[in-house]
């Protein structure tokens, strides 16, 4: 039996990364292929069905940098290890992530394009694409419904976008999905070896299905405005949510949705990038008087870091955050004036 922290960081670098929920600890159970779908009921290791939440088997959400090296030297358990390289930055950070990947990637890594990967007949950034769309993207990258994929990015904070691909997968009923814990930057602190040797995937096939439950729309958001039916975390800055700072994309405004709390997405991360321990995760979201029991939906400037809420959560036992996937972009966009909550809109007054 191991503590979830030193889950999270890693524990059991032999054993491919299952997990058992349990109160406050974590124990590693044996690989459930996943399915098309994702679907079927979950069962403990005495074969019995688990009914609560916090007694589901989970996919470990994260990977060791040393987990990985060893992944991709032999496989293990008749799934093959995919990397993917889901780089993306905003537009004032002036950096190109397929340039900054041809040069240095992890050896055998693809990289997977979230604007590309997306419903690009929407007026909004990377949207969710159709499970059609996603299934033939990811096919072409070499993912299989059998692939243990490995996400990463090369941003300075150790993971940044990364973690909405995680999401994006679970979304499509791919379960068998992690994060390199501190990312490129981590992998490369260590000491393990990067290329700028391109990568030829094979193509695979991949089945995908839209779990409807992980995505709220602009209607879901607005309902619940006088429902309250559930919590709403945004991931952006301080300044962002109350108003007083600039918004990274031209014609949008600062502030934020009546009613919603604020975890910027860095508060999950450590000072060294990593992820912090699902204890330290869980103690934020009480300071923040976020009810891990009742309902949560994430959202950010355009769907992005809201996953690193939903990725906070999902450590904590709790696997059902769904995400704004238009997120502060589409609600300043479609929102009623007194529905955009803002400092500067009140000293403008």
């Amino acid at each position: 039996r191991i503590s979830s922290a030193e889950f999270t960081q890693g524990a059991g670098e032999s054993e491919w990364p299952w997990k058992e929920q349990a109160g406050n600890s974590a124990r590693l159970c044996a690989p459930r292929k996943p399915g098309p779908s994702g679907g079927g009921a979950h069962r403990s290791e005495s074969g019995q069905d688990t009914g609560t939440m916090s007694q589901q088997l989970l996919y470990r959400a994260l990977v060791s940098a040393k987990w990985v090296s060893e992944a991709i030297k032999s496989s293990q358990a008749g799934l093959a290890v995919q990397l993917l390289d889901a780089s993306w930055y905003l537009p004032k950070m002036k950096r190109n992530p397929r340039s900054e990947f041809e040069e240095r990637h992890i050896p055998g890594a693809t990289f997977f394009d979230i604007d590309q990967c997306s419903d690009r007949t929407s007026p909004y950034d990377h949207m969710l694409p159709s499970a059609g769309d996603f299934a033939e993207y990811v096919s072409k990258l070499g993912v299989s419904n059998n692939s243990h994929v490995i996400v990463y990015d090369a941003s300075d904070q150790g993971l940044f976008s990364a973690p909405r691909v995680w999401w994006m997968f679970r979304a499509f009923g791919h379960d068998a999905v992690s994060l390199l814990d501190g990312g490129l930057k981590n992998w490369m602190r260590q000491g393990f070896p990067v290329t700028s040797q391109k990568s030829k995937p094979m193509a695979a096939e991949f089945h995908a299905t839209l779990d409807k439950s992980f995505v709220k729309t602009h209607e879901d958001i607005k309902e619940n405005i006088e429902s309250c039916h559930f919590q709403v975390v945004d991931a952006r800055s301080a300044g962002r949510f109350q108003g007083t700072e600039e918004e990274p994309r031209e014609g949008i405004e600062p502030g934020h949705i009546p009613g919603s709390v604020n975890i910027p997405f860095t508060e999950f991360l450590t000072e060294a990038g990593m992820e912090k321990s699902p204890e330290d995760i869980h103690s934020l979201f009480q300071e923040r008087k976020v009810d891990l029991k009742k309902p949560l939906v994430a959202t950010c400037g355009s769907g992005v870091t809201a996953c690193h809420v939903a990725l906070g959560a999902y450590l904590c036992g709790k696997p059902d955050v769904a995400i704004y996937d238009g997120a502060w972009v589409e609600w300043f966009m479609r929102a009623r004036p007194e529905h955009i909550i803002s400092e500067r809109r009140w000293t403008n007054l």
